[in-house]
């Protein structure tokens, strides 16, 4: 067991925790997370933690304000039970798609969620694939923002035809990450344009790139009601792409989506379990859930040592 190393989880994703654990070759710390029958959240660790290096695995997932209270409540307890480092381990940043102001009379509410959690006294903070990257800025603590690249990358590998393998973007905002997959993988990339021609019209898909005959993959940080990415792959079905799967950090998977994913030309739609799927992954037999759980690990690890994690970025 490293030095001073303690590991705690709330109720959002202990199976990830556990995950960790296992590659650290430690044991998940005792703490009780429950509630009063007016649904107030009480902890209570049950472990001594005065001086440890601490870090609390908690995704601040559906339901997002319950889990983001039980991280707080967790890194306060930690705090005044004399932890001597916290460490916040959010593998889906919940509020992350609220990061500036897009009308008026608007909350920042990425900022806000960080705000609490610098100021419930957390030292430092680790995430995965954040929505937009200066959410990074919003904290005046150190933040490590992992990607799942090499976890997802690894399986594409292994998987796909990569002389025919096209990424594909769905939408002008992630062509950085679709440029970036596809320069590790040596295949070509591809962009759906979205554009509404008139008001009250449905949208129009265009897709910028060769794909006709291609193994066609849809790359995205999130999927969450899964409309926009079955509507891209229907449109890659349309320009002749001979095959359309889809990827993803964090599945959401909210609302309809299991369903519409279902019912869509997706034959494989590859996701991590940043985000617990619970019943999902049986009701979606096109899911392929991989873990993050060692990248986390090595990642606390290298923290816990002092030692610089900069060979997991990639």
């Amino acid at each position: 067991m490293p030095q001073g190393m303690r590991l705690f989880t709330g109720t959002a994703h202990r199976q990830l925790a556990l995950e960790v654990a296992a590659h650290l070759a430690i044991d998940l710390g005792d703490a009780t997370v429950s509630r009063f029958s007016d649904g107030e959240i009480t902890v209570r660790l049950n472990d001594n933690v005065r001086g440890s290096d601490a870090f609390v695995i908690q995704p601040t997932s559906m339901p997002v304000n319950d889990n983001i209270m039980e991280l707080l409540l967790i890194i306060d307890a930690l705090k005044r039970a004399s932890a001597g480092r916290i460490t916040a381990v959010i593998p889906y940043y919940g509020y992350s798609r609220q990061d500036r102001k897009v009308q008026p009379r608007v909350p920042i509410s990425a900022k806000m969620v960080a705000d609490l959690i610098t100021a419930v006294g957390t030292n430092r903070v680790m995430t995965v694939d954040l929505h937009a990257g200066q959410i990074q800025g919003f904290f005046n603590i150190p933040v490590d923002n992992l990607y799942a690249a090499p976890v997802l990358l690894e399986h594409i590998r292994s998987k796909y035809d990569l002389g025919n393998l096209v990424i594909v973007s769905p939408d002008a905002g992630g062509v950085e990450r679709a440029r970036a997959f596809a320069k590790r993988l040596s295949c070509s990339i591809a962009i759906i344009d979205k554009r509404r021609e008139k008001a009250n019209e449905c949208e129009i898909m265009n897709v910028i790139g060769e794909v006709k005959g291609k193994e066609t993959l849809l790359l995205d940080d999130m999927v969450d009601t899964a409309g926009t990415m079955v509507q891209a792959a229907a449109a890659l079905k349309t320009m002749g792409a001979k095959r359309v799967s889809a990827a993803c950090t964090h599945a959401v998977l909210s609302g309809a989506a299991v369903d519409r994913i279902n019912k869509s030309v997706i034959e494989e739609m590859i996701v991590t379990n940043t985000i617990p799927l619970d019943h999902k992954k049986e009701d979606c037999p096109k899911l392929t859930v991989l873990s993050i759980g060692n990248l986390l690990g090595e990642a606390i690890k290298m923290i816990n040592q002092e030692s610089s994690i900069s060979s997991l970025f990639i």
